[in-house]
């Protein structure tokens, strides 16, 4: 008889239970979802859109476009020599390109002030960046294309070439919380 009278309350502490579960679930999966604090400048991009191509010169001399980096998480970056938080940002761009899993993300930093690409790299050299790839844009193209009117500019793509995120002005790229979550975004 006394059975009866437990059975009731267990079933109600049991769904309690679920629901507390399921509650601190999503709380915890919903930070993971979001950038970092120190990512405060990168805004999700919802619904996620296809990112414009436009042709970008490398060391070599050949054009590129961002097609070439299908299949791969990009941290485009739109930078100059003559932008000081672009300088600052540069070494901790290059710090994460160092500590990001090989052949799921890349870097792109383009140089849009008009170097010619024997200049960005000796620069990104002199700032302690010169394992990024030497990209420049002296036509200014990407910065029409992503309608970026400050530097830096850093545009988040994903795997299938969509826009993801952005971010207006520096962040703190190298930062382990940052590595961490792009790291996560890029094993996705």
């Amino acid at each position: 008889m006394m059975l009866t009278r437990f059975r009731p309350l267990t079933i109600v502490v049991a769904i309690g239970a679920v629901v507390l579960l399921a509650v601190l679930y999503g709380i915890t999966t919903l930070s993971v979802h979001a950038p970092p604090a120190s990512l405060d400048p990168l805004k999700l991009i919802r619904p996620a859109k296809a990112a414009p191509l436009p042709a970008f010169t490398g060391l070599d001399g050949r054009r590129h476009t961002l097609a070439e980096f299908r299949g791969r998480l990009v941290l485009l970056n739109l930078w100059a020599t003559w932008c000081a938080p672009c300088v600052k940002e540069l070494p901790a761009l290059a710090a994460l390109q160092q500590a990001m899993p090989p052949g799921r993300f890349v870097v792109v930093a383009v140089d849009v002030g008009r170097d010619k690409p024997a200049e960005a790299q000796a620069f990104l050299a002199s700032h302690d960046a010169k394992n990024l790839g030497v990209y420049v844009d002296t036509d200014v193209a990407m910065l029409r294309a992503f309608g970026a009117y400050g530097l830096p500019s850093s545009i988040l793509i994903d795997d299938q070439g969509r826009e993801i995120a952005r971010a207006m002005g520096p962040a703190d790229w190298s930062a382990p919380d940052s590595v961490r979550y792009l790291k996560w975004l890029a094993a996705r």
